[in-house]
């Protein structure tokens, strides 16, 4: 039973940074991509009957949707300690988040509200969309905008499909979408027929906000988004498997499970038909701070996610040999891609093989005292980079300026 003190402990022990366990999700509807660094014979532990692992969640105090054969734990991620003994995040949360988030943050947020994965697939999933707070709330879950980021260290490989459907062609109408959902089971019911792709490019991302229809194409794909796994497939086949209809209203109410009009309302309509769609949604790394100063000092900072109050990303790439203090607004967690060295007094390094049930140290969370204080990043190879991926839940002041106006 993990109470304050437990995590009190954990958190001095580690000097404010605590060390995580890989946190694995298995999808019976996709195909794994295997590019996540887990052992090809585990691609399937969770059994092949819950289908290949795709996906890998970090610092995630929210349990997966995956219908009724989901485990206890799924999604959940655990907090490993110095004396090798282990607690949920989720609950450390729960017992004590102001030691973990900030008093202020428990009391605005109640939480730690966002959910960051890699998502790894051998070709594209379905055209699908992710309910806003209004559709999800009525199911009991809360709205789901997402961002990416395709890191280039996982995506030397781009797989089958390298593109991402997203959105709809300006001048589809909902008479077009309607007759794609009365045909569902023809087969493919056409719905990509009225979207535009877009080439996937490492090192650049996308924000895709509630209600904006999506195939994710076949780069991994880091993704910050709000803590929901609420989704409805709107595209009856894909690759040459079939989609079934529950993958469409798995987050819709009974009554409304067949109410064409109602799963088309779901859709921001506006944003899908956006005829400037790739300007108003893809994003580029923007510098912290200009580069001709923090390479003076041995690293590099970008935002790859930014734009919304509801997350935000950095990633942080400290050169050979330096060592710097980093400080940071608010707790986040974090996952390291690429070198090896030290994060306070904790070792980093980006594995080459997981084995499933195996930790690692790429995987850690920064409590907000740390982060404001200062983290210490030491890169310990005299040639190869160390690169960091950083993720921050809502609010985070330091993203602020590049908030879009609405």
């Amino acid at each position: 039973m993990v109470n304050r003190s437990i995590v009190q402990d954990a958190i001095n022990a580690g000097e404010g940074i605590l060390r995580l366990a890989p946190c694995w999700v298995p999808r019976s509807f996709m195909i794994p991509g295997r590019r996540l660094r887990l052992h090809p014979d585990d691609l399937y532990a969770f059994g092949a009957n819950r289908g290949g692992i795709n996906e890998r969640w970090f610092s995630s105090t929210t349990k997966a949707s995956n219908g009724p054969l989901t485990t206890e734990d799924e999604g959940l991620s655990y907090v490993v300690t110095n004396a090798g003994k282990k607690f949920l995040l989720k609950d450390g949360v729960d017992e004590a988040g102001d030691l973990l988030l900030g008093a202020d943050v428990m009391a605005r947020e109640k939480g730690w509200n966002i959910l960051c994965k890699f998502f790894d697939n051998m070709g594209p999933i379905p055209h699908h969309m992710h309910q806003d707070d209004e559709f999800a709330a009525r199911v009991g879950f809360k709205g789901k905008p997402e961002a990416y980021y395709f890191p280039p260290q996982y995506n030397q490989i781009k797989n089958n499909f390298p593109y991402t459907f997203m959105g709809l062609e300006p001048g589809t109408t909902k008479d077009d979408v309607r007759k794609c959902l009365e045909n569902w089971n023809k087969g493919d019911n056409g719905i990509l027929g009225f979207a535009r792709a877009y080439l996937l490019e490492p090192g650049t991302g996308w924000q895709i906000d509630p209600g904006i229809l999506h195939a994710p194409g076949s780069l991994v794909t880091y993704e910050p988004q709000v803590n929901s796994d609420v989704f409805a497939m709107f595209q009856s086949e894909v690759d040459g498997r079939l989609v079934d209809w529950s993958l469409l209203v798995k987050d819709v109410p009974a009554d409304k499970q067949h109410d064409l009009d109602y799963l088309i309302a779901m859709l921001d309509w506006d944003a899908n038909v956006n005829p400037e769609f790739g300007k108003s949604n893809k994003c580029f790394p923007t510098p912290v701070k200009p580069f001709a100063e923090t390479e003076k000092l041995g690293y590099r900072e970008v935002w790859v996610t930014y734009g919304t109050r509801f997350y935000s990303a950095k990633e942080l790439t400290v050169l050979p040999g330096q060592k710097v203090t980093i400080t940071d607004a608010e707790a986040y967690g974090c996952i390291v891609v690429q070198g090896h060295g030290s994060l306070g007094k904790q070792p980093v390094s980006a594995p080459t093989m997981i084995r499933f049930g195996q930790l690692t140290e790429d995987e850690y969370f920064i409590t907000k005292a740390s982060a404001n204080q200062g983290v210490v990043v030491e890169n310990k190879s005299i040639s190869d980079p160390l690169v960091i991926l950083k993720h921050f839940g809502p609010g985070n002041p330091d993203a602020e300026p590049l908030k879009k106006k609405k």
